[in-house]
């Protein structure tokens, strides 16, 4: 954001970025909410969006909040590991994953700091990671009401948007965090993927919406 106490934001940003291989990193107060972003950015109304039977149940509802429909893919055993896509969209759900040069080209990857379970824990948290410029700037602005990096008092209010962003708070501790994923000789660790367990969310009748 670069205004006040947010510039540790834009640090912590450009670390993240660097390290999955991304060029751009969007910080946000959960993964949840980065998927729901990144679907709106896509414009998936109407759209039919394919995700496994077993993963987190924020995710088919942010699929039927954005306006799109879920399709089921069974996936076999009890468990999902690492990241999918929400296909067809450049979309991934990578909370699960978080290792050194993850970045897929042409996705936007929305990756999750909350849990015990996460490689990069931090008390809450996610971003999304993409190559897109034109979305990395709709990003910042979606997740922070609309606004631009200034004061509202100097804002021309033109967008919508929602109070996704990251907490300061939480940006310093991710930077005081991050040099745990790199080695002392400065290359990057490579972590592996985390493998959850999740009900068969097909099961449910509510999100046959």
């Amino acid at each position: 954001m670069g205004y006040g106490v947010y510039k540790v934001t834009d640090e912590f940003e450009s670390r993240l970025a660097d390290y999955t291989g991304a060029k751009y990193a969007i910080t946000v107060d959960n993964a949840s909410n980065a998927i729901f972003m990144a679907l709106m950015y896509e414009k998936v109304n109407g759209l039919k969006i394919t995700i496994p039977t077993r993963t987190y149940p924020s995710v088919p509802c942010e699929i039927i909040h954005a306006g799109a429909k879920v399709k089921w893919e069974k996936v076999k055993g009890k468990s999902i590991k690492g990241a999918y896509q929400l296909k067809p969209t450049k979309v991934w759900d990578s909370a699960l994953s978080f290792t050194g040069d993850m970045y897929i080209p042409n996705t936007h990857m929305c990756l999750s700091f909350t849990g015990p379970y996460k490689t990069f824990k931090l008390s809450k948290g996610g971003c999304i990671i993409t190559d897109d410029y034109d979305a990395y700037l709709w990003f910042k602005r979606a997740r922070y009401s609309g606004r631009r990096a200034c004061s509202y008092h100097d804002d021309h209010f033109d967008m919508l948007g929602w109070n996704f962003y990251m907490m300061p708070e939480l940006a310093a501790r991710g930077l005081l965090l991050i040099d745990q994923f790199y080695n002392p000789d400065g290359s990057k660790k490579y972590n592996k993927d985390v493998e959850m367990s999740y009900p068969d969310l097909s099961k449910f009748k509510i999100y046959d919406q």
